[in-house]
């Protein structure tokens, strides 16, 4: 029989109501043996996550013995999440050693875990599945990266034992015994990991929306559900700000070659979009799959005489970024220049002003010239290599729309095409890419 994992995320577990639906989805297909669920999210838009008001219960625990205000808010939430589901089960005794662990754990992550835990703690109860917590089976090793080499054989050892199981989302233990997270989101990840761990057929991600949309729909109003994506394009669209599923969740589930599939907890008829790994994706015939991109980058233009012969000259500049622990987007390079693309975030308060003196001072060049308020958009798609003429395209839309592209970068396998342009220029760029490659099909 087919084995099905399934994750629900937040705004799908935000109310007794929500999860009541969620578990009617589960409940309808008997290959779904497994749920991963996350915290309850926001259920209308002035709401605060549960998450960040363990956060907060955090701050304000600190030096006291117990939470404040923050965690009422929180205890009255879960409360009312058993009082609508109408379950027989008293969540008070959980909530009361809940509030003390937090106040006397000293650890932000443990205290931002309790959501997925409290929330996989009902829906066990609801669903009448055995509840298995992440700490006994998801580890991370001494540099706090996912221990896959720990984790798989105990994912694998404590499932097989059961029929079905709810696991909380979003954390582990780390190597030092204590309760770990991972970033915000992480809960897709979990899921992908028990997915790999289990050898599952299928992994369903479900959440608020019907799958992936070719752009924005804050940018360009209606834009084509991309019904089939590859984990590569997924990839580089999720990096580039596609946020539907979380970018690292695709890498477990990529091992064991096993599908996603995106669909949405209030419209679970909706076909969704289906993420295959490269020896199960065919080329849907559209040159574009997708275009994704963030504002609010940083350039610095390095120029100088015979780089191409200065053995070592990007490794040194690279260098200077590490010993600064500033991480680099991407780096175009010519004959006699080469180019650093960093988020603007990481070079606040005199950081910038300390690189450019520190490339001056190592690397010497010629000239040095910093870009600010730059924007990268990414154009995505297998057909772009298959297809003559797909620069031409996109560079000849842009400059038809008045866009100025200050930076061009294309990777070798010829996926994607990622352009750098003012962040005033970033929605032009992408409704005119939009209109080029969807609209004049």
């Amino acid at each position: 029989m087919n084995m099905t994992v399934c994750k629900f995320g937040g705004t799908s577990l935000a109310d007794g109501n929500n999860i009541r639906r969620a578990a009617e989805i589960v409940l309808s297909d008997p290959s779904r043996k497994f749920a991963v669920v996350s915290a309850p999210g926001k259920r209308y838009s002035d709401d605060v996550k549960v998450t960040d008001l363990l956060y907060e219960s955090f701050k304000e625990s600190r030096g006291k013995d117990r939470c404040g205000e923050a965690f009422a808010k929180i205890r009255k939430r879960f409360l009312s999440i058993v009082a609508e589901l109408g379950l027989n089960f008293d969540i008070t005794p959980i909530l009361d050693r809940t509030e003390a662990d937090i106040a006397a754990s000293g650890s932000a992550d443990f205290a931002a875990s309790r959501g997925e835990y409290l929330n996989a703690r009902i829906v066990a109860v609801l669903l009448g599945w055995e509840f298995v917590d992440a700490k006994d089976i998801i580890f991370f090793d001494e540099k706090g990266a996912f221990d896959e080499k720990r984790s798989y054989p105990l994912i694998e050892a404590r499932l097989s034992a059961a029929k079905h199981a709810v696991i909380p989302g979003f954390y582990g233990t780390g190597a030092d015994g204590e309760i770990k997270t991972f970033s915000r989101g992480g809960s897709d990840i979990s899921g992908s990991i028990v997915a790999r761990a289990v050898n599952a057929d299928l992994y369903e991600n479900w959440t608020d929306v019907s799958g992936f949309l070719a752009c924005d729909p804050r940018i360009v109003q209606s834009p084509e559900k991309i019904e089939v994506i590859s984990f590569k394009e997924l990839r580089e669209l999720s990096y580039m700000g596609a946020n539907v599923l979380h970018a690292e969740a695709i890498f477990p589930v990529r091992k064991g070659d096993i599908p996603i599939k995106i669909k949405n907890t209030f419209r679970p008829d909706d076909a969704g979009t289906l993420i295959l790994p490269s020896k199960k994706y065919t080329p849907h015939g559209n040159i574009v799959t997708g275009i994704a991109g963030k504002k609010d980058f940083t350039v610095i233009f390095l120029e100088k005489s015979l780089m191409n012969s200065e053995i070592g000259f990007a490794r040194r500049a690279l260098s200077i970024l590490e010993r600064e622990r500033i991480n680099f987007e991407h780096m175009p390079s010519g004959i006699d220049t080469l180019s650093l693309v960093i988020e603007s975030k990481y070079l606040k308060d005199g950081v910038l002003d300390r690189l450019i003196d520190e490339m001056k001072a190592e690397l010497r060049p010629d000239y040095i010239r910093v870009l600010e308020d730059i924007a990268l958009v990414a154009t995505v798609g297998h057909g772009m290599a298959k297809n003559v003429g797909t620069s031409a395209r996109l560079f000849a839309a842009l400059s038809d729309a008045g866009v100025n592209v200050r930076m061009i970068d294309q990777g070798s396998s010829e996926l994607n095409i990622i352009v750098g342009i003012d962040n005033e220029d970033y929605e032009k760029c992408v409704r005119a890419i939009y209109r080029e490659f969807f609209e004049k099909k």
